[in-house]
């Protein structure tokens, strides 16, 4: 999830965090919260009187687990304070299980659901989570459907003004369902639990490891005989394929290897995007523009015009259906859906108050 300063002076140190079920499925009492995040490095979570309290690995109780949960029937005025890398997680009709562990480094941190392996202790249990990071300059937050879709959810923050993302049409939820049903998204589908993500399908083998494969193949053929122009805040970069590799000039020097098909539906291994300010956004606008197949056709890149997103015979169709059910045409389909500001992102530099809603669930 990005986070720039567009906003001026400091954000207040806490947040007002509501958390509205319009779900029209679960009753309060049935929907669990779960507030993660890191602070100075270390992870916490939030308790119900808006304490930033360490993971430990004491935590876990007799059955392995944690029991981080705040039941929205007794979420009372929560607050957000400081956080990085935040994420709300929500357990609609029983609780989630999240396993405290040791990272690399020996500190404590958290196992998180994984609903697109069917191994996992959280695969039965409905749920969901928006994602944000809260500190002084501001709030950076976005609902996501990279991982997967399952639970409506929208949020609104409100501050310097009163943004909204996430909102999806009425019966949003259930027109994807149908959408997918069928053909080489079929299989993505769990019940009426979720969508798993096109990328995780791969890995689950439920999903073609070959779908884009010939539209990359004709990517590469295109652009080793004319020229391919990505456009950056650094300036504009020329590119041109010879043999696997797409090199480009201009600004730096940056190089692009030919990607397989989940190369670009996680946008990593030769789409990797580095936290720099040359290879990564080059990189980002690539993997934009191959999940979206706007790159064979338009030799200028970024595109922002929708109308042109989803062309071709190998159409990512579950990205433009996440587009297509939310009000605005916003969502993060893919971890570089922000290329041309079509994510579901919002932020303020000076934030009041933050309200996630569980929308109904039809």
């Amino acid at each position: 999830m990005g986070g720039s300063n567009s906003g001026s002076g400091s954000a207040a140190a806490t947040l007002p965090l509501k958390v509205v079920n319009n779900s029209g499925a679960f009753d309060d009492a049935s929907i669990f919260l779960y507030i993660l995040g890191e602070v100075d490095g270390q992870r916490v979570r939030l308790t119900p009187e808006g304490e930033a309290k360490p993971v430990e690995i004491g935590d876990n109780g007799e059955d392995g687990f944690t029991d981080y949960a705040i039941p929205l029937s007794d979420a009372g005025s929560l607050q957000l304070p400081y956080m990085d890398g935040g994420r709300i997680y929500t357990g609609l009709g029983d609780k989630l299980k999240f396993k405290a562990v040791e990272d690399g480094n020996g500190k404590a941190a958290l196992a998180y659901p994984a609903g697109w392996v069917e191994s996992d202790p959280n695969f039965p249990v409905l749920h969901d989570c928006a994602e944000f990071t809260f500190k002084d300059s501001g709030m950076y937050c976005n609902t996501t459907a990279v991982d997967m879709f399952s639970v409506p959810l929208s949020i609104t923050l409100k501050g310097q003004k009163e943004q909204t993302a996430g909102k999806l049409k009425a019966g949003g939820r259930g027109k994807a369902f149908e959408a997918l049903a069928g053909g080489a998204f079929g299989d993505l589908i769990v019940e009426d639990k979720r969508i798993i993500a096109p990328s995780h399908g791969i890995d689950q083998g439920k999903f073609p490891s070959d779908y884009l494969d010939a539209y990359i193949d004709e990517v590469w053929s295109v652009y080793s005989s004319k020229d391919l122009t990505v456009t950056t805040n650094q300036g504009e970069f020329k590119g041109r394929v010879s043999g696997n590799t797409l090199g480009f000039t201009g600004p730096g020097e940056v190089t692009i290897e030919k990607p397989s098909t989940r190369d670009v539906l996680f946008c990593d291994g030769a789409l990797a995007a580095p936290n720099d300010q040359l290879g990564g956004p080059v990189a980002a606008i690539i993997g934009a523009a191959l999940n979206r197949t706007t790159l064979a056709a338009l030799a200028n890149q970024p595109t922002d015009d929708p109308s042109q997103f989803y062309q071709g015979d190998a159409v990512h169709e579950y990205v433009k259906v996440m587009h297509e059910i939310n009000e605005d045409g916003k969502a993060y389909g893919f971890a570089f859906d922000d290329v041309a500001g079509f994510a579901a992102y919002i932020e303020d530099g000076a934030p009041t108050e933050f309200t996630l809603t569980l929308d109904p669930m039809e």
